[in-house]
């Protein structure tokens, strides 16, 4: 086993396996066959590639990935989205084996906001409660009071009582964003996604101005200014659900383009124009969530690594904080007390 620094906190995980696959097998063939001897689970993001998402039981937003890590069977959970998903899913599930295709697959949000800087800048904060998004590395979950994902940051905070006051972190636009909703007042760590920041007002603007029938559909990750333009903001699984049961059928996408797939699926009649980042390029993409492919997929079922496993007292200290999320989106608890 070797030990990596990944996000603020340390994880002992088995050597990442060789890369080289045989050409001439199928891959696919192959990882239903490893799914049934290992008794695996395959949870994928909307953010990864076609061929990931069609392969997996899964794939969602990371509310509803979490909440299947919950709940599942599966002996092994081969995670199919970035490190801080896999290291939630193995929060919740300590004796379960938990996969993860590729170890390099961080995220900015998350690589932001190391667990010891953002220690100290909560002693800014007294008596406040810690509200953090679940793209944040296990240590940073230890930190906090309550987790919350884009589906349910609205919710999570209205659990606090207003007279509370609150730290959200680390995605400084979400967390405005659910400033507005909410009518609350959140001390916010100045984080951002790189997909997300690229998308500028001028940009979709014109976007809206060459197609006026179009809808314009956004993450609340976005800046302010973009979402200002916006027809609709959700989390991954709303913008999905909106381009479903709209009666229009063209839409302006302001996410990762990944999500273009599953759109595609539940409305294939629909036209579907992916927002133009400032950088230029003809879509968005994270580089960390396209690192994984089926190849890797296939190598660390095979392999058995690399494992994700999270120390055990951060495992217990990050749990409470995001079994209070899931009991929130479950109706479970009434407002926090204090």
């Amino acid at each position: 086993m070797t030990t990596v620094l990944h996000s603020g906190v340390h994880a002992a995980v088995a050597p990442a396996p060789s890369h080289r696959v045989d050409p001439t097998l199928d891959l696919e063939a192959q990882i239903a066959k490893l799914k049934r001897a290992l008794n695996a689970v395959i949870l994928a993001h909307y953010y990864q590639e076609e061929d990931i998402q069609e392969i997996a039981d899964f794939v969602g937003d990371s509310l509803g990935l979490s909440q299947q890590a919950a709940k599942t069977q599966a002996d092994v959970i081969v995670f199919c989205g970035v490190h801080f998903m896999a290291e939630t899913a193995k929060i919740l599930n300590p004796r379960k084996h938990v996969l993860l295709p590729d170890l390099d697959a961080g995220c900015s949000l998350a690589d932001r906001c190391p667990a010891e800087a953002f220690a100290a800048w909560l002693k800014q904060y007294p008596g406040h409660t810690v509200i953090s998004y679940v793209n944040c590395s296990a240590a940073v979950k230890a930190l906090s009071d309550i987790i919350c994902t884009s589906s349910n940051a609205v919710d999570v905070v209205n659990s606090v009582p207003r007279d509370t006051p609150i730290v959200f972190a680390p995605d400084r636009h979400l967390g405005k964003w659910v400033m507005k909703q909410t009518g609350r007042d959140l001390a916010l760590w100045p984080g951002f996604c790189v997909v997300h920041e690229q998308f500028s007002h001028r940009r979709i603007a014109k976007l809206k101005f060459e197609h006026p029938d179009a809808l314009f559909i956004a993450h609340p990750e976005c800046e302010e200014a973009v979402l200002g333009l916006a027809d609709h903001i959700g989390s991954t699984s709303s913008l999905v659900s909106y381009v479903q049961k709209s009666p229009r059928s063209k839409f302006i996408v302001a996410t990762e383009a990944g999500i273009l797939h599953s759109m595609r699926k539940v409305r294939p009649d629909a036209e579907l124009i992916p927002a133009v980042p400032s950088s230029g390029c003809n879509c968005a993409l994270c580089p960390y969530m396209r690192l994984n492919t089926l190849e890797k997929v296939y190598l660390c079922m095979r392999d058995r690594a690399p494992a994700i496993d999270v120390p055990e007292g951060t495992r217990v200290r990050a749990l409470r904080a995001v079994q209070r999320m899931l009991d929130i989106s479950a109706g479970k608890t009434a407002p926090q007390a204090g």
